[in-house]
C-alpha cells in the first residue's frame, strides 16, 4: 500500500517540480489524463478556489476558509482486487514552498485527514492524506478480515 501511494505522490510531485513554478489552472485539470500509474484511477482534480474548500459532513471551519486556492486530486488505489484505498492530494496554485507533506492518521483510522491538509496546505506544502482502505474510526479494523486487504495493508 505504501508502495502505491508513494508511486502516485512520486508522480504528482514531479509534475510541479518540473515545471519550476506553481500549477496552474490548466495544469490541474490537465492532470487526471496524465497521471498513469497501475492499479490507481483518478476520480477528480480540479481547481478549489481561496476559501472555498468545505470537507464531506459539510464542517466548514475557519481552517477550510482561510485556505489558498489549491489543485485538489482524488484517487483510488487498488493493489488487490478486494480494495479500495481514497488519497487526496492537494497541490497550491500559488506560494508553493517546494516542498511535499504527507500527512497520516493514527492506529486504524479509515478517513482523509482535511484538517491537516489544510494545515500543510496554509504553510505552503504539496500534501497528501489516504484513508488507509478503509472508513471508519481508528477502533474499527473489520477491513482487515479480507485476505488480500490484511495481506496488502501488512505491507505498507
Amino acid at each position: 500500500m505504501k508502495t502505491t501511494i508513494l508511486a502516485a505522490c512520486m508522480l504528482v510531485i514531479p509534475l510541479l517540480a518540473a515545471a519550476q513554478h506553481p500549477p496552474t489552472d490548466a495544469a490541474c485539470a490537465r492532470l487526471a489524463s496524465t497521471i498513469a500509474l497501475p492499479n490507481t484511477q483518478v476520480l477528480s482534480a480540479r481547481d478549489v478556489a481561496a476559501g472555498a474548500f468545505v470537507p464531506p459532513g459539510g464542517n466548514a471551519g475557519s481552517a477550510f476558509t482561510t485556505l489558498p486556492a489549491f489543485c485538489r486530486v482524488q484517487l483510488k488505489l487498488t493493489p488487490s482486487a478486494d480494495s479500495d484505498i481514497r488519497s487526496e492530494v492537494w497541490l497550491p496554485l500559488s506560494g508553493w514552498n517546494g516542498k511535499f507533506q504527507q500527512v497520516g492518521n493514527g492506529a486504524f483510522a479509515g478517513s482523509i485527514q482535511y484538517g491537516a491538509l489544510a494545515d500543510a496546505l496554509a504553510r505552503g506544502y504539496a500534501a497528501a492524506s489516504t484513508d488507509a482502505g478503509h472508513q471508519g474510526p481508528g477502533a474499527t479494523s473489520s477491513f482487515l478480515l479480507l485476505k488480500t486487504v490484511a495481506e496488502t495493508w501488512s505491507d505498507a
